[in-house]
């Protein structure tokens, strides 16, 4: 499977190179994702990519030339390391550089790697990366968010957690990773469960209603009202029937009337 064909893939490999190892080993063995390595539908492995080093101290930083404050993570390490997993590979997986100036990760984003079947993972520390691993290394530069992390490790496991669970098996409901908040492009709707009263608060009549068409039409309303009210720029890209629009309008008309 080599992404190209717009399927999720039916198993997937992640290859992480990092420098702490042991960061993952309570994700790794954690929750869905333990349960998705049992299944044979997940494979990790965590790649010290201090062990390709090329001298005797295991060196994988230097100072910048130029100067300036911090180390750079050298070329050499992880080049090897990359080289030493795609031996033997057919098709060359996305190697993803966990960065904070790559693009920002979205749900689409990780929807487009659940379609490749292996995936190579660098963690990055101290200052940050000298250019070649960027411009002839990485296939893709990949940032969690506007804000800075001591290493790569954290957001790797982000994107090894919500790529994982689109593979078709990891999750024990099929059809949940597919009405999550982000995957129709819009925020989820909201959730209730039993009691049908609990101090004071009921739940919508809707729901107990057992009227199917009723309940999808309350819940895609209620997902359209939850993204205009927290996070309306969603609503640019996302895909609206003419319904939704209609119900959006009414939505906006009621507001200018309460102003």
């Amino acid at each position: 499977m080599d992404g190209r064909s717009g399927m999720t893939a039916s198993k997937i490999r992640f290859d992480v190179l990092t420098l702490f190892p042991e960061m993952f080993h309570g994700f790794l063995h954690s929750s869905i994702i333990k349960k998705a390595h049992e299944k044979g539908l997940v494979e990790t492995s965590l790649i010290n990519f201090r062990d390709f080093s090329t001298d005797k101290h295991r060196t994988v930083d230097d100072t910048p030339y130029g100067g300036g404050g911090g180390m750079v993570l050298k070329p050499e390490p992880l080049f090897r390391a990359v080289d030493h997993l795609l031996n033997g590979v057919d098709t060359r997986p996305p190697v993803l550089l966990m960065s904070p100036q790559g693009q920002p990760f979205t749900q689409r984003k990780a929807e487009e790697l659940a379609r490749h079947s292996h995936l190579i993972i660098i963690c990055g520390h101290y200052e940050g990366y000298d250019e070649r691993i960027r411009r002839h290394l990485a296939t893709d530069e990949i940032s969690i968010g506007d804000y800075v992390l001591t290493g790569g490790e954290l957001p790797a496991m982000v994107i090894i957690d919500s790529v994982a669970r689109l593979i078709p098996g990891v999750l024990g409901n099929e059809t949940s990773a597919a009405s999550d908040s982000f995957s129709t492009g819009l925020l989820e709707y909201p959730h209730y469960t039993r009691p049908a009263e609990f101090r004071g608060y009921r739940v919508p009549d809707v729901l107990l209603s057992g009227h199917h068409q009723r309940i999808e039409t309350w819940r895609r309303q209620q997902a359209l009202r939850r993204t205009w009210e927290r996070r309306p720029d969603l609503l640019k890209t996302a895909p609206l029937t003419e319904e939704d629009r209609a119900y959006l309008r009414e939505l906006e008309s009621r507001a200018a009337r309460d102003e």
